[in-house]
């Protein structure tokens, strides 16, 4: 199988908020949102992006607020779960498709 070319850009999802998003596959194609956890990046993703651009899937994977080549605000009020869901809508709106699918990755860590 050959590699698809991944495109990297930028996208805004609040005011002076931009995420680093990588893309690979047809831009016409089902949109599959593949979201990193901590303390990863897109970069996690990308045998899977391969996998389903080969397939006609437009692979999304963003860097997430403070990870990678996304903006990094300061202060941790601006990293609650309503922020980063808040980016996650504001990107799928910026890729203008009625429905994405969703693959999240994440660890859970537990302390006693």
């Amino acid at each position: 199988m050959a590699a698809a070319a991944v495109r990297h850009r930028e996208v805004e999802v609040a005011s002076g908020v931009r995420l680093h998003v990588a893309e690979s596959g047809p831009e016409g194609g089902p949109v599959a949102l593949l979201v990193h956890g901590f303390p990863e990046l897109w970069y996690s993703w990308r045998h899977q992006m391969r996998a389903l651009a080969a397939r006609g899937f437009r692979a999304v994977a963003p860097d997430l607020r403070g990870y990678g080549d996304s903006d990094a605000p300061q202060g941790r009020d601006s990293y609650t779960v309503l922020h980063l869901v808040g980016d996650l809508v504001a990107l799928i709106a910026d890729l203008g498709r009625p429905q994405v699918g969703l693959r999240l990755r994440f660890t859970i860590l537990i302390s006693s």
